[in-house]
């Protein structure tokens, strides 16, 4: 028969004991290094534990200048690099501020370009030996705008040709041309002794005559300052008009039919 077996008692559970602290990397830093004049074996390696109280931290006198030069050169870039920034934020800065102010102004006044046209052109001397002599009557049309006014400064020139040889020239006056309204200019001009006209325009030219239609080009350029409001009025600048006129005569007074009018001035793009 078997003999029957007792369990043992369960005996309490007990923590191992901690290891000691190792402070062997204490020890290393705080153990002086120490030189050997032992040879050492051929193929043998070594681990030397180096105290970081005894690291050399200060550059041997032959190399000071050397890391004083070095140890500058970041610290300068990143001044230059930081005054480069400073420059382009500021300029940025500027370029906002002067598209916001352009967008104000032009949101407050809402400038329109004025319009022109030749309503009469009188021509005599065309085909003779004497100079040219034209009179146009120029209409100019500022009822577009409600606030803004175009002061025309003195210097303009108005030249009329015919098929790119030029016929007259004469002076555009000089005035100030108030908001909403229409003024009409009347400029005399005279041509050159002698106009340098082939014999083949001169005979298309009076064939034209004949049709009662001769093209002609009318071209100026003024020198002009726009007032916004009362306060605020911008450079002068030189505005270059073109109109294709087509007249039934070619001596006397004559009906003058616009076939359209370009403006164009650069520095005023936003506008004209």
């Amino acid at each position: 028969m078997a003999d029957r077996v007792h369990p043992a008692p369960l005996l309490p559970l007990s923590t191992p004991p901690a290891p000691p602290p190792d402070n062997s990397d204490a020890a290393a830093e705080n153990t002086p290094l120490r030189s050997t004049t032992a040879a050492a074996a051929p193929g043998a390696s070594y681990i030397v534990h180096v105290p970081k109280d005894q690291v050399l931290r200060v550059p041997p006198p032959d190399r000071a200048r050397r890391y004083r030069k070095l140890a500058a050169r970041p610290a300068r870039r990143r001044m230059l690099r930081r005054a480069c920034c400073g420059a382009c934020c500021a300029l940025l800065l500027l370029l906002l501020l002067a598209a916001a102010f352009v967008g104000a102004v032009y949101l407050a006044f809402r400038p329109r370009a004025p319009s022109f046209s030749v309503t009469s052109l009188s021509v005599a001397g065309l085909l003779d030996a004497s100079p040219a002599r034209l009179d146009a009557a120029v209409r100019a049309d500022n009822g577009a705008n409600r606030k803004v006014g175009v002061d025309y400064r003195a210097g303009g020139e108005v030249r009329v040709s015919y098929s790119g040889v030029l016929l007259a020239t004469g002076r555009w006056p000089a005035f100030y041309q108030p908001p909403r309204n229409v003024t009409l200019i009347s400029m005399p001009l005279t041509g050159r002794d002698g106009l340098a006209l082939t014999d083949d325009q001169r005979a298309r030219l009076a064939e034209q005559a004949a049709a009662g239609a001769v093209p002609l080009t009318v071209e100026a350029r003024v020198p002009v300052r726009v007032r916004l409001g009362k306060v605020l009025r911008t450079w002068t600048v030189d505005v270059w008009a073109r109109c294709q006129v087509t007249v039934d005569r070619i001596d006397g007074e004559t009906t003058a039919a616009n076939q359209g009018c370009t403006v164009k001035a650069k520095p005023l793009w936003w506008w004209w």
